[in-house]
């Protein structure tokens, strides 16, 4: 994608105070609706589908039909009014125009298979749109509420550093710093997945840094929109706020506790580590190797063993945790 900016547009664009709870569940439900590598997300997504909170089911079958891994999902679902909180952007969303309703299912339709039963939310039924309000709001208290913590100190600690970064080096030194895009004055190119050119023409851009988002920023599709992008908070952000805000709820006891014993003295072997746990070398290994995806570890051959030892970032998660529960 695109973005092209006139000198108005630079001066326009900013960073946004919080992140957006609507984004926080469209991107949580592309989480546990398709495939996800990211070690940090692992144990929470198989808890939620092995049969978590009520509203976890049907949130996630509604999202995987509005919101597909394809190239095109409504914008109804993420409107503006969502950067001032939860109900404000379902408010916004229950009182989406008709004709609008209309449309973007029309596209989604062209795109991914719609159930029939799906005609009553294009024709903006009340009753139909507080359904799918309730449905959102049930599974953001029972996927994202209960990390809200871990959620706004990386997104706190994302827009703190990207601040410093535009007042030392302005705008363009902030667009610089985006995953997954490029600055070419006049035009940011962001890997994406469909070929688009979006025109600012004047209005800027608001930035918005998202805890579930995965590599690539999303925009909204309707061009006549707000312009936005939403971008992966810095990953290494999300661990420190995992350690602060819960680190065993979304990485599991089992990882914590290799990930402390990894640390106790200076480094453990996968025998050592398996002894500790009281675990098969197998299981010990399969963890290890988990941990070290994720940058928490280092492993290297030391005679006839492998010893692991803790990088700076699982030495930093560590101090900010304290020993897992």
């Amino acid at each position: 994608m695109r973005i092209h900016f006139t000198m108005r547009d630079l001066g326009r664009t900013r960073l946004a105070d919080d992140g957006d709870p609507l984004w926080e569940v469209m991107h949580s439900g592309f989480r546990l609706n398709f495939a996800d590598q990211d070690p940090a997300f692992g144990e929470w997504k198989r808890s939620l589908l092995r049969g978590g909170p009520p509203g976890v089911r049907a949130g996630t079958a509604l999202l995987a039909v509005l919101t597909p891994q394809g190239p095109y999902f409504p914008d109804f679902l993420t409107p503006p009014e969502g950067a001032r909180g939860l109900e404000e952007g379902l408010e916004a969303m229950m009182s989406t125009p008709r004709r609008r309703l209309r449309a973007e299912l029309s596209r989604l339709a062209e795109n991914s298979p719609v159930p029939p039963r799906f005609q009553a939310l294009a024709e903006g039924r009340p009753a139909v749109l507080r359904g799918v309000a309730s449905v959102l709001r049930g599974f953001h208290s029972a996927v994202v509420a209960p990390h809200d913590r871990a959620i706004r100190s990386a997104v706190a600690a994302d827009r703190a550093r990207r601040s410093r970064v535009l007042a030392q080096q302005g705008v363009e030194g902030l667009l610089a710093t985006l995953p997954a895009a490029r600055w070419e004055a006049p035009v940011l190119e962001v890997e994406y997945g469909v070929d688009r050119d979006l025109h600012l023409q004047g209005r800027g851009l608001l930035l918005i840094p998202s805890f579930f988002c995965q590599r690539l920023p999303l925009s909204l599709a309707d061009p006549a929109m707000p312009p936005a992008l939403i971008y992966p908070v810095d990953p290494e952000l999300r661990w420190q706020s995992l350690a602060a805000g819960g680190l065993e709820a979304l990485m599991g006891p089992t990882r914590a506790a290799v990930l402390l014993a990894v640390g106790e003295r200076a480094g453990a072997t996968t025998t050592q580590l398996a002894q500790r746990l009281s675990t098969s070398l197998a299981s010990a290994s399969r963890h290890a190797a988990v941990l070290r995806a994720a940058g928490l570890i280092t492993t290297h051959r030391d005679g006839p063993s492998v010893l692991h030892t803790l990088t700076p970032l699982g030495i930093a998660l560590l101090e900010t945790s304290g020993p897992p529960r």
